[in-house]
């Protein structure tokens, strides 16, 4: 099988990696939600050797992955777990941290409400979650190239689409997800970074 390769990836992950560097410098564990081909795992594994990354994807996903980390052979990087979060089969345990790309518009609705309050359930008090993609504000979708891809989007599912910040952000903050970073990035898209509030300490 030849190894998956997203071009987006590779255009991305510097900006996303300079953001995660910061966000995630006190972190140890961190839960990948939708790997993909496998590359944000290995580029952002090698750049923060202090993380264990753990991937994960539905099952037909994983040959590709594999493939990524077998070529990379990087000690801090774990196999994928099989996750749908529509089957709620959420790996056990806790994490400080979570990320996902480019995974939000591709779900239905229901998914995408399913994986925050998902990754709200496992996160440990304090936990980071950041989530990229392109996001529309109050409707509004801003950019010309996004409102082309929505619609392209929702010609091939009506379910999927771009997805509303404030509804994320209204639904991470029930969930106990208090929003720290809404930042800019290029072609159009954002990184949002909630984190996880403590009994102890105030977030953020």
């Amino acid at each position: 099988m030849r190894k998956p390769f997203s071009q987006a990836c590779e255009n991305n992950r510097g900006p996303i990696c300079q953001i995660l560097e910061r966000v995630l410098a006190d972190k140890n564990t961190i839960l990948e939600i939708g790997s993909g081909t496998g590359q944000h795992a290995v580029w952002f594994a090698k750049k923060m050797p202090h993380l264990h990354w753990q991937t994960s994807d539905r099952i037909e996903n994983h040959s590709g992955i594999k493939q990524w980390l077998a070529d990379a052979s990087l000690s801090n990087l774990a196999a994928p777990l099989t996750l749908d979060v529509s089957q709620f089969d959420w790996p056990q345990g806790k994490y400080d941290g979570a990320f996902s790309a480019n995974t939000a518009h591709i779900m239905s609705w229901p998914e995408a409400q399913q994986m925050v309050c998902g990754v709200a359930s496992m996160l440990a008090d304090g936990g980071i979650f950041a989530l990229y993609g392109p996001m529309q504000y109050s409707g509004v979708i801003e950019a010309d190239s996004n409102r082309a891809f929505n619609a392209r989007l929702k010609a091939q599912n009506q379910q999927q689409g771009i997805r509303e910040f404030n509804d994320l952000n209204a639904l991470a903050s029930s969930q106990g997800l208090i929003l720290c970073e809404d930042n800019p990035m290029p072609a159009n898209n954002r990184l949002l970074v909630w984190q996880k509030a403590n009994n102890n300490i105030s977030a953020c």
